[in-house]
C-alpha cells in the first residue's frame, strides 16, 4: 500500500484518482439493463421467469412461486439461536427508536386577515425495497430499509431479493418475519427494479424503490427514475479516516479492512499529518490481512483503490476528505469533536476511537444506506422522509385575496396570462 504525502510532486494526480473512485461504466451496461426493462415491461411474469433461469439458474414452476411463503419466514425465525435473535431485536429496537425521531410534522399558521398555510405530510402508498442476495445476504440491509418504511406509515411493502438455485437464506427471512414483512419475491437484479417500477401480474407497481445493488441494479434505478422515486444510486462501499498522532493504528487497520473485505471494488482511506501514523498504519494493515477469511477480496481491495495520505497539518486533512465526501468518516483525534463542524460531506461521521464503523452497521441505529463515490456533498443517507412526500396546504379568505390580490392580477398580466389574472379579479371587491 503506497503512502503519498501532499508536498509530493504527483499527489494532485494521485488525489484526483481518489476523487474518480465512484464512478460507475453505467454506459457500458446501460443497453443491457434497458433489455431487461423493456422486456420486463411488455412480458412482465414471463419475463421474470426467463431472467431468473438465466441469471438464478432455477425454474419457476409457476407464478406463485415468484413469492417466499410467510411459513418459511416463520420458521426460520424460530430456528435461530437465541443469542441471534436477540441481537436482531436489538438492532431492529435500536433502529426504530432512531428513525421515529426523523418523523416529520404537518404544520399549519395562521395570518391575522384568515389566511392559512402550511404543509401536509403522508406516507407513499406503496414502497419496494431491493436486498442484495448474491454471494451473501444482508440481514442488516433489510432492516435498515423496511424500518424507516414502516416508521413512515407505509401501507405496503414488497422486498426483492435475487435467490440463486432457488435458495433463500434463512437469516434473511428470519429478519422479514421480524419486520413483518409478508410479500417478498425471490427475483434480483435490473429484473426485480423493472418490476417493482412498472407493476407484473405477481409484483405491484411500487411508488418509491430503495435499497443498495450492483451496477446492473443502481443503472435500473437511474433508468426507472420519475417512473418512480428512488433513494439514490450507490456504489461501492468506502470508508475516510481523519487520524492524528494520538490514534490507535490498530484500530485504524481493522477499520480500513472492514471495507475492503466487502469487495474488491471498496476504497479505504487514510488521512493524517503523522507519518508515524501512516507507516504504522501499513504495517498493521498487513498483519490484520494474514487473520482474515477474505484476505484476497480485502487485499486486492486495499492495493488497488486504498491510500494513505499525509498532510502538513490536520485543517489540510479535513479539507482533502471533504473533497473525498466518503460514504463513512471515522475521526481518530484526541479532539474528535472539534473537528465536527469542520466536517462538510460525509454520509454518516462516527467519532472517537470507540465508535468503528460496523457498530454503525448493525446496531448503533442511524441508517447504513448511505452516499457513496462523492455523493455524500448532495445525497443524504436514507431515512423516513425517502417514504414520505409533502403537499402544500392553502387557505384564503375574503379578506385576504382582497389584500394581496392585486399583486397577483398583476403579475398574472405582466406574464400574459389573462385568465390566471381574471381569476383572481373576478373574486376581488
Amino acid at each position: 500500500m503506497i503512502i503519498t504525502s501532499t508536498s509530493d510532486t504527483a499527489f494532485q494526480q494521485h488525489f484526483n484518482t481518489l476523487l474518480e473512485r465512484g464512478k460507475m461504466d453505467i454506459e457500458e451496461v446501460s443497453s443491457t439493463v434497458q433489455t431487461i426493462i423493456d422486456d420486463i415491461r411488455c412480458n412482465q411474469n414471463s419475463a421474470l421467469k426467463a431472467h431468473i433461469a438465466k441469471f438464478d439458474h432455477w425454474i419457476p414452476k409457476d407464478d406463485n412461486d415468484l413469492k417466499i411463503d410467510v411459513s418459511l419466514m416463520q420458521h426460520a425465525y424460530e430456528q435461530l439461536d437465541d443469542t441471534l435473535k436477540a441481537s436482531l431485536h436489538l438492532a431492529y429496537n435500536r433502529i426504530k427508536a432512531y428513525h421515529e425521531k426523523q418523523l416529520p410534522k404537518s404544520w399549519f399558521d395562521t395570518e391575522t386577515n384568515g389566511t392559512i398555510l402550511g404543509q401536509k405530510v403522508s406516507a407513499v402508498d406503496c414502497a419496494g425495497l431491493y436486498i442484495p442476495g448474491g454471494k451473501a445476504a444482508y440481514p442488516s440491509s433489510l432492516l435498515m430499509n423496511v424500518i424507516p418504511a414502516q416508521v413512515a406509515g407505509v401501507k405496503k411493502i414488497v422486498v426483492c431479493t435475487p435467490t440463486p438455485e432457488n435458495e433463500p437464506n434463512a437469516l434473511l427471512l428470519a429478519a422479514c418475519h421480524l419486520c413483518g414483512v409478508s410479500e417478498v419475491y425471490k427475483v434480483g437484479g435490473a429484473s426485480a427494479i423493472a418490476a417493482m417500477a412498472y407493476g407484473t401480474q405477481s409484483i405491484p407497481k411500487v411508488d418509491v424503490i430503495t435499497g443498495p445493488g450492483n451496477i446492473f441494479v443502481a443503472t435500473a434505478k437511474k433508468m426507472v427514475f420519475g417512473e418512480v422515486n428512488i433513494d439514490m444510486i450507490a456504489g461501492p462501499s468506502e470508508i475516510g479516516i481523519l487520524a492524528d498522532a494520538h490514534a490507535n493504528v490498530n484500530y485504524i487497520a481493522i477499520d480500513m479492512l472492514s471495507q475492503a473485505e466487502h469487495d474488491e471494488m471498496a476504497s479505504a482511506i487514510l488521512i493524517t499529518p503523522s507519518e508515524r501514523i501512516a507507516k504504522e498504519t501499513r504495517h498493521e494493515i498487513d498483519v490484520w490481512l494474514q487473520k482474515l477469511p477474505r484476505h484476497e477480496i480485502a487485499r486486492k481491495s486495499i492495493d488497488e483503490r486504498g491510500a494513505i495520505i499525509v498532510t502538513k497539518d490536520m485543517e489540510e486533512a479535513v479539507r482533502l476528505m471533504n473533497e473525498i465526501a466518503p460514504e463513512h468518516l471515522e475521526v481518530m483525534t484526541q479532539n474528535p469533536w472539534e473537528l465536527l463542524p469542520k466536517i462538510q460531506h460525509a454520509g454518516a461521521i462516527f467519532l472517537g476511537e470507540y465508535t468503528p464503523e460496523a457498530i454503525g452497521d448493525y446496531v448503533a441505529g442511524p441508517n447504513h444506506t448511505l452516499p457513496t463515490g462523492g455523493t455524500a456533498k448532495f445525497y443524504s443517507p436514507l431515512s423516513v422522509e425517502n417514504f414520505m412526500k409533502k403537499s402544500s396546504v392553502i387557505a384564503f379568505s375574503s379578506q385576504a385575496i382582497n389584500e394581496i390580490g392585486e399583486a397577483c392580477a398583476l403579475i398574472a398580466d405582466t406574464e400574459g396570462l389573462s385568465a390566471h389574472e381574471q381569476s383572481v379579479r373576478v373574486r376581488l371587491r
